[in-house]
């Protein structure tokens, strides 16, 4: 999943993902995984999940944006 988080900060930094983002616009910017996934990758790596190691910051429900930005 270390590729996956990689992916992701890519596409920011290269502006084909804008932050904040959801799961769909992470699913467009950073095609070919699975469907699943999209959908539990970013809340399972949010601030404050106390499980796991923490890349991104929720803002509103489904929106997200890196926790650090470069």
């Amino acid at each position: 999943m270390k590729k996956f988080a990689s992916e992701i900060y890519a596409a920011v930094r290269s502006g084909r993902l804008r932050e904040p983002f959801s799961a769909r616009e992470v699913k467009a910017a950073c095609p070919g995984w699975a469907d699943n996934t999209y959908r539990v990758f970013l809340s399972k790596h949010a601030v404050g999940n106390g499980r796991t190691t923490e890349l991104f910051v929720r803002i509103a429900p489904g929106r997200y944006r890196l926790m650090i930005s470069n």
